[in-house]
């Protein structure tokens, strides 16, 4: 809410108030000259201001704060917490400004008075919006921070929160300006072609900040996750404005912008709550008929025995002219990539210990995949 000063209108309801008070004391033979009254008109303003302004205080200390409380969210708590001081000092400036339009002694800089007073009420927008901005942002760490179970980095958070507190104090600057009546067409103007030069010359910059923001509000990966890049692998180390660390298996550290990695393929492994397990297991073509048909349910027994994995089918999947080719699938609920290979190394040593005691050759037996 912005309020200007009016010359007219506004001026002769004041001027009627004074009047009344200086009729009212004069009615008790009381004789006092009219600036007199326009300081009483003043007072009585200031002091109906200071009222409803602890009227509005109460009504949010008392009946605002107890309804957020009843919510889940502790977020209207907060905002509320943040913006009933602020809404209090708007209403005892509107006060003030409406005191001050009783004294005509002022009338020759009402107009400055205005813009003062517009200017403050501008000012006050601004710090209100910014704690508002300021109280999601915790929200929203706090919030993230409950999901993810661990502690998180607000470093990108605090620079996007900068970034939305300097598009609101341009705004207000913009404002305050239009205030003053100053001509804008030229300073948008600047203000965009600024921009525009400011975009191509750190284009690459920008766009690996902004690629930040969506990693870490989008988030396909978080820190310590393990993820696969094209050809590469391992565990993400640190998060930055600018690129994303990656720890390889090999023991190096890739180094890969944050634009690449937002815009390219990544498998996130940890994300991976079940793991599926295909392997082929190679028999030898002398095993006779009868025999063959016995090894899905020999595979299907020693694939059970070994826990946790979860047996899920064998099949015979083709007749080769070297060997008969069995699939074996089974799960695992780990994303824990050493863990599926102790367990598959089990599950390979109980197939080959339950080969011998059944008197199975194997064929030329080929690798297996986990998927």
């Amino acid at each position: 809410m912005m309020i200007y000063y009016h010359q007219n209108g506004m001026m002769t309801i004041n001027v009627q108030l004074s009047e009344i008070i200086n009729n009212f004391l004069q009615n008790y033979n009381i004789h006092v000259s009219l600036i007199v009254g326009e300081i009483l008109a003043a007072l009585i303003f200031f002091a109906l201001a200071f009222v409803l302004g602890l009227i509005v205080y109460h009504l949010f200390e008392h009946y605002f704060t107890k309804w957020a409380k009843k919510t889940e969210t502790t977020l209207d708590d907060e905002i509320i917490k943040n913006i009933k001081k602020p809404i209090y000092f708007f209403v005892i400036l509107v006060g003030l400004l409406y005191g001050l339009d009783q004294l005509t002694v002022l009338e020759p800089y009402g107009f400055e008075i205005g813009q003062i007073f517009t200017i403050a009420e501008i000012l006050l927008a601004v710090f209100i919006v910014t704690r508002i901005i300021n109280v999601l942002m915790s929200w929203y760490a706090e919030r993230l921070a409950k999901q993810r179970k661990k502690t998180i980095d607000n470093r990108i958070l605090n620079v996007f929160k900068k970034f939305l507190h300097a598009i609101v104090y341009i705004l207000g600057v913009v404002l305050i300006l239009y205030v003053f009546r100053v001509n804008l067409s030229g300073v948008v103007i600047g203000l965009g072609v600024g921009g525009i030069a400011i975009a191509f010359a750190l284009q690459n910059v920008l766009s690996d900040v902004f690629s930040a923001f969506s990693i870490y509000f989008d988030r396909p990966f978080e820190v310590g996750d393990y993820i696969v890049v094209e050809e590469h692998e391992g565990t993400v180390t640190k998060i930055g404005l600018k690129s994303t660390r990656v720890q390889l298996l090999r023991g190096e550290e890739m180094i890969i912008s944050n634009h690449e990695i937002a815009s390219g393929k990544v498998r996130n492994l940890r994300k991976m709550t079940r793991r599926r397990v295909d392997f082929i297991v190679r028999v030898s073509p002398k095993v006779q008929l009868e025999k063959l048909k016995e090894i899905p349910t020999i595979l299907k027994e020693t694939v059970e025995a070994c826990k946790p994995a979860e047996f899920d089918m064998v099949h015979l999947r083709e007749v080769g002219p070297f060997s008969y080719n069995f699939e074996v699938v089974y799960y695992l609920n780990t994303n824990n990539y050493k863990k599926f290979l102790d367990v598959h190394d089990q599950v390979n040593y109980a197939i080959r210990e339950r080969f011998g005691k059944e008197g199975i050759e194997f064929g030329f037996q080929g690798g297996s995949r986990a998927v």
